[in-house]
């Protein structure tokens, strides 16, 4: 184990704790996503019902990190070099989930059936997830926007993301942000109430949620990094902040009280406040070599564990439909598939993103 610190390819450090956190998020969700599809994510009878607050999460940290290490480079740098940066970083896997997507929509044994398209819709989704792009839906898809890769959704709001601050937030003076920021807070808070929490923007029924969810986590993480030191210092460290990120997914379902959609408001409080301050203690907050190596780890191993994890989860979820088992067979699948899908992430980093990416800018660079 080391404790040096990862660097950018500009040579800013990493800031680690926020690399680990997101691989705690995306641990999170992963259980989420194969506990919660056996039971259609029927909230009650979820062990983390809020955990797919961990997009919004990540949003907030997307934002951050953009303004780290972009903000300070315009001028050297054009727009469409600060697109083709982020297609590098983020394309790979997403054609690798696509890939994914179609194998478990093409050739899952358990399916019976269930997933029987037309071999044009089925060519139109693949199509369409190559590009992070939605598509209409497919049988027993439970009505993703992104059929063959249901997380991918995040993935095009994160392109719509970094489109936007290339082309306007990065030219935004505090105030007008802090302004922006205040006016997507009040849109986020509404849409937590109406709704009684965040469970939009994932399906085509849901779509107009997709940007609310982005707008205020994508730009308060901005507004974070350029208020920098203005802030408080808060040092928590890696393990307490992981374990409130856990418990903050693993509270309970709220009801209504007197008109008020408790549940709404809780998970309000979590994305407008709690997760902000999360991000502001993680900037700060550091840790021994053992910490920082599980940092690092967890933070390389987040982006190809979430994009690559659900079509091992469509399998499993047809598999729990089509042949009945005990409680204790389910739950032993249930930990092998998850313990497998973070092996899968490794490899996917290692053979897959890391070699692809470097090709591609070596190819880039030639030009």
């Amino acid at each position: 184990m080391s404790a040096r610190l990862d660097r950018t390819g500009t040579g800013k450090p990493h800031f680690e704790t926020l690399d680990g956190l997101r691989g705690t998020a995306a641990l999170l969700v992963v259980a989420f996503h194969i506990q919660g599809i056996t039971v259609l994510f029927d909230p009650a009878r979820l062990m983390l019902p809020h955990a797919y607050l961990a997009v919004d999460f990540f949003f907030a940290l997307s934002g951050f990190v953009i303004g780290y290490a972009y903000d300070d480079r315009w001028g050297a740098m054009a727009v469409r070099d600060f697109l083709v940066r982020r297609l590098l970083r983020l394309h790979p896997l997403v054609m690798l989930g696509a890939l994914l997507g179609l194998a478990s929509y093409l050739g899952d044994p358990f399916a019976d059936g269930r997933q029987d398209a037309s071999a044009a819709l089925v060519a139109l989704a693949f199509v369409a997830a190559m590009l992070a792009l939605p598509s209409p839906p497919l049988p027993n898809r439970l009505g993703d926007s992104h059929p063959l890769n249901a997380p991918a959704w995040t993935l095009f709001q994160e392109y719509i993301g970094n489109l936007t601050y290339a082309l306007v937030l990065r030219r935004l003076r505090m105030r007008a942000l802090i302004a922006l920021t205040g006016l997507a807070a009040m849109a986020s808070l509404v849409t937590a109430l109406s709704l009684g929490s965040y469970d939009t923007g994932w399906g085509l029924a849901n779509f107009w949620g997709a940007p609310v969810r982005l707008a205020y986590p994508f730009l308060v993480g901005l507004l974070l990094y350029r208020l920098g030191d203005r802030l408080p210092r808060i040092t928590l460290g890696f393990p307490l902040l992981s374990a409130i990120l856990l418990a903050l997914f693993a509270a309970p379902v709220l009801g209504t009280w007197h008109g008020i959609a408790l549940n709404g408001l809780y998970q309000a409080g979590c994305v407008l406040i709690l997760f902000p301050a999360i991000i502001v203690a993680g900037r700060h907050s550091a840790g021994g070599p053992a910490t920082l190596w599980l940092c690092r780890v967890a933070g390389r191993l987040s982006y190809p564990l979430y994009i690559t994890h659900y079509p091992f989860v469509y399998v499993y979820m047809n598999w729990v439909a089509t042949r009945p088992a005990s409680g204790a067979t389910t739950a032993a699948i249930a930990v092998s598939l998850y313990l497998f899908t973070i092996l899968f992430a490794a490899a996917a980093h290692h053979y897959w993103d890391e070699p692809l990416r470097r090709r591609l800018n070596a190819l880039i660079t030639k030009r």
